[in-house]
């Protein structure tokens, strides 16, 4: 892999990790239709170590109260504080951690096609559209229940597939549960802080008992510029979304999705 390579797909995941896009699929693609090698499971590692850095970065002062008061909680057998979100957001991850583990070689294998990408992206954009459009409500992040964390949680495990994007089923979960804008996106960020120190960690283990050469240039560039482009990305979509909303999204995934058909069908 050379840099050129290593900092496009590093830009590539850091814009898309946190946009209802899908970074897994556009890290699968972007290869496919340039024609490059695939970048191999340590690039993958690297490049969601750097979006993880960006989100720790960009909530660091939320999660210092979250930590602590979670930690409290714990403590003194009851919710105080910030510690009803953090346990909210534990709650949220139980079952991702469950349905990753299972699904983990399928997604790795069978579920990494153009078309399954298509179908993905196709599919859940209108959940998206319909949850923008008639679900969103006033209620805050700190509003979530049990129920409701379960709920988006449950909604997370779909990411699996590729195309499906995280973001955008926990967005549009939290947008169906009757969730402000902004909220669910907060919640959906903050969630993806357990979840991708699992994935990333799970991955990372695979690399460690692997015997597949690392190109430690290649991990620092896309490490590097995945973590400035989702820490950028974090702040413009949480600006601009009570502006522009989710119809953009939606309407390049069926765009996307409309393209990947008409090629690979």
């Amino acid at each position: 892999m050379d840099w050129l390579q290593a900092l496009c797909l590093g830009i590539v995941q850091g814009l898309t990790e946190f946009l209802p896009v899908s970074s897994s699929a556009h890290l699968i693609l972007v290869p496919v239709l340039t024609g490059w090698p695939d970048q191999g499971l340590a690039f993958d590692v690297a490049v969601h170590v750097g979006t993880l850095v960006a989100v720790l970065a960009y909530f660091r002062t939320t999660l210092v109260t979250l930590a602590a008061d979670t930690l409290g909680s714990l403590h003194q057998r009851r919710l105080q504080g910030e510690g009803r979100l953090g346990a909210m957001i534990l709650l949220a991850t139980l079952p991702v951690i469950t349905v990753g583990l299972l699904l983990d070689e399928a997604t790795e294998t069978l579920l990494r096609g153009p078309l399954v990408i298509a179908g993905a992206n196709l599919v859940f954009a209108v959940p998206l559209w319909l949850a923008w459009r008639f679900g969103r409500g006033r209620a805050q992040e700190h509003a979530i229940g049990a129920g409701a964390a379960l709920l988006i949680g449950l909604a997370q495990c779909l990411a699996v597939i590729p195309g499906t994007s995280r973001s955008g089923v926990t967005m549009t979960a939290g947008l169906a549960l009757g969730l402000a804008p902004t909220a669910a996106a907060r919640f959906s960020f903050l969630l993806s802080i357990p979840t991708i120190a699992l994935a990333g960690g799970w991955k990372a283990l695979g690399l460690i008992t692997g015997d597949a050469p690392v190109h430690w240039g290649a991990l620092a560039i896309g490490t590097l510029s995945s973590a400035l482009a989702a820490y950028a990305c974090i702040g413009a979509f949480l600006a601009l979304l009570a502006r522009v909303g989710m119809t953009p999204f939606v309407a390049y995934r069926l765009a996307l999705g409309a393209v990947l058909l008409a090629l690979f069908l």
